[in-house]
């Protein structure tokens, strides 16, 4: 059970997190700002959670630790989907089609298409480095860095090329992102990639069943090794013709929810982008 909890938490806080962002950021985009006030209110909590857990080597430390950095990791997650934070290039890919193509886009503009949101997810991770360093609780510090590292890899991997590029996943103020993506059987990221984080997860693993291990340690271990063992396994999803979609309908459900323009609002857009 010591290992069981854990893994089982893990798994429900990766799956309904993931579907709840994409259902709030598919709403119409009037929704957005309240949305993000609540998610950043909730964000405030989740550091002073890490802050008032970082010494706290307790099961329950553990817990409210990895629980708090994956709130931290939704905000940043919807301050990108929802278009607050993304880039210094909104616009497709110059002298690209619309939709992703078996070329990679020039590098200086996918980068300036994301580098906000990476400057912002780095100065965070920084923080929390500054925050928890020193104490004797790191598993939210972990698990953000964790969530960090990952997404980057599949960024570079979505850009070098993969078969599934999750591209159904980008609400619609973000579909310009498709330009920069580039669609191939797989690329030679990849494979360093993932067995690189295969073998992290089975150190963490190792970490979470060793003798002398805590039971903080053990849940903690666990947390982690269980988040990248779910992080190489949406890796695979990329390259391996799963819909992987049908985990989150219920999440992408909300986008049919927009009700539709009205024929003013229709000539008012016709009228500004002729």
């Amino acid at each position: 059970m010591a290992y069981v909890a854990p893994i089982l938490y893990a798994l429900f806080v990766w799956w309904f997190s993931t579907g709840l962002v994409m259902y709030v950021v598919g709403r119409d985009r009037r929704t957005h700002v309240n949305s993000m006030l609540v998610m950043s209110a909730l964000s405030i909590g989740a550091f002073y959670a890490l802050w008032v857990t970082s010494n706290d080597t307790s099961v329950a430390g553990a817990y409210m630790a990895f629980t708090a950095a994956l709130v931290v990791w939704g905000w940043h997650e919807m301050s990108f989907l929802t278009g607050l934070i993304t880039g210094s290039r909104t616009t497709p890919c110059p002298g690209r089609p619309n939709e992703p193509t078996n070329t990679r886009a020039p590098l200086v503009p996918a980068i300036q298409s994301v580098i906000f949101h990476e400057i912002a997810i780095a100065a965070t991770a920084g923080l929390l480095f500054a925050m928890l360093w020193s104490g004797a609780n790191h598993v939210g510090l972990w698990t953000f860095v964790i969530l960090w590292l990952m997404r980057l890899s599949a960024k570079l991997n979505i850009y070098f090329g993969v078969q599934n590029l999750t591209e159904h996943f980008l609400p619609a103020n973000l579909q310009y992102l498709k330009t920069y993506f580039c669609r191939r059987p797989m690329n030679a990221f990849f494979p360093f990639a993932v067995t690189a984080s295969t073998t992290a997860t089975v150190l963490l693993a190792a970490a979470a069943a060793h003798v002398a291990a805590t039971p903080f340690d053990v849940t903690g271990m666990t947390f982690l090794a269980t988040l990248l063992a779910l992080a190489v396994l949406e890796h695979w999803f990329l390259v391996m013709p799963i819909p992987a979609e049908r985990l989150w309908s219920w999440g992408l459900a909300s986008r049919s929810e927009i009700p539709e323009p009205d024929a003013r609002e229709s000539e008012r857009v016709v009228l500004v982008t002729t």
